[in-house]
């Protein structure tokens, strides 16, 4: 599904700022998997995610999605073959369109487009259903604009669009991060809900080490551009925050210090 190899991503190279995000990269995901992403901060784990959506150009190395080599396709190339959720819940929405303008905008996503806008009452019904299943009342608020949702409505609807038509991989930047410790379990669930019915590759950055554990069938640890721990399975439902702490100091040779992540 997905194969990242030796893949390398320095910033400002040859200035004061020079920085090493990517430092050999090597990943393979199969189809279904669902893989959460812990680390510090400038630990690559983001970059990682905007390596394969193709937000940065890589120095070297390649990227495999689907069996076709996307390492130097633009962004928008790659775009009808991804869903994104940002960690800003405004990033993903249009505010000034209505809900089921959203909606049909990423249902048209890769789609010829002709004249024609109108949204069909086939449209209607699909979005109506999708969004019942949020259980945010929004399906009887389908004109409203999506500037008048909270932060929570407009992320969980961000979600939604992102899935509506199933991308070959779904990548999630810490988007609950932004939220109230409810909604932002209320937006956890319901990825859980979406990328099991729909079975998809999905990859979820998240600085909250209890969700990393919980959430998905494997976990990978990065710290300065590599990927350190890949755990799986059993052994990753067994785990506990102490357990991610202790190997991380095995595989780094650091204390965990992050004070972000310990408090999460």
């Amino acid at each position: 599904m997905l194969r990242i190899k030796d893949v390398h991503k320095t910033f400002n190279k040859g200035t004061a700022n020079e920085k090493k995000a990517l430092n050999g990269v090597n990943l393979h995901l199969n189809p279904g998997d669902f893989v959460t992403i812990i680390g510090g901060n400038g630990a690559g784990k983001s970059t990682t995610l905007n390596m394969v959506a193709g937000v940065y150009s890589i120095d070297k190395g390649t990227i495999l999605l689907d069996d076709k080599d996307i390492s130097d396709w633009p962004e928008h190339k790659r775009a009808n073959m991804l869903g994104r959720v940002f960690q800003d819940p405004m990033m993903g929405t249009a505010a000034g369109m209505q809900i089921e303008e959203n909606l049909a905008m990423a249902y048209r996503r890769g789609k010829r487009r002709g004249l024609s806008w109108g949204i069909t009452h086939k449209e209607k019904e699909l979005y109506k259903e999708r969004l019942a299943m949020l259980d945010l009342g929004l399906e009887d608020r389908m004109t409203s604009k999506v500037g008048l949702l909270s932060g929570g409505q407009r992320q969980a609807l961000t979600l939604l669009m992102a899935t509506l038509r199933k991308p070959s991989l779904l990548l999630l930047d810490e988007h609950t991060a932004a939220l109230d410790p409810k909604t932002a379990k209320k937006v956890l669930d319901l990825t859980e809900l979406i990328v099991d019915r729909d079975q998809l590759t999905t990859m979820m950055v998240t600085h909250n080490m209890k969700d990393a554990i919980k959430v998905g069938n494997r976990l990978i640890m990065m710290n300065e551009g590599h990927i350190i721990y890949d755990v799986s399975g059993e052994e990753k439902k067994n785990l506990k925050v102490a357990d991610l702490l202790q190997k991380f100091e095995e595989a780094s040779g650091e204390d965990f210090s992050n004070d972000r992540m310990l408090l999460s």
